[in-house]
């Protein structure tokens, strides 16, 4: 997962990032973590799957997050 890796590179130079994901990534996401030295590292994760919401529908859903997504990057 190229965005795990590049949450890890941001965070390696000292700039808080997150990443967002779907369940089915889950486990992969947590092992890449755990492969690059940043075991536990916080992520966003959505239902499962997200290609079939019409882009209002995705809007929705990513509004849901943003308290959890700031919280992450001040944290």
């Amino acid at each position: 997962m190229c965005s795990v890796h590049d949450t890890v590179e941001f965070e390696k130079r000292g700039v808080p990032a997150t990443v967002f994901l779907t369940q089915i990534f889950r486990n992969s996401a947590i092992t890449q973590f755990r492969n690059k030295g940043m075991d536990g590292h916080p992520y966003i994760e959505l239902p499962h799957p997200v290609s079939n919401l019409t882009p209002a529908q995705m809007h929705e859903l990513t509004l849901e997050h943003v308290g959890e997504m700031v919280r992450q990057l001040t944290d």
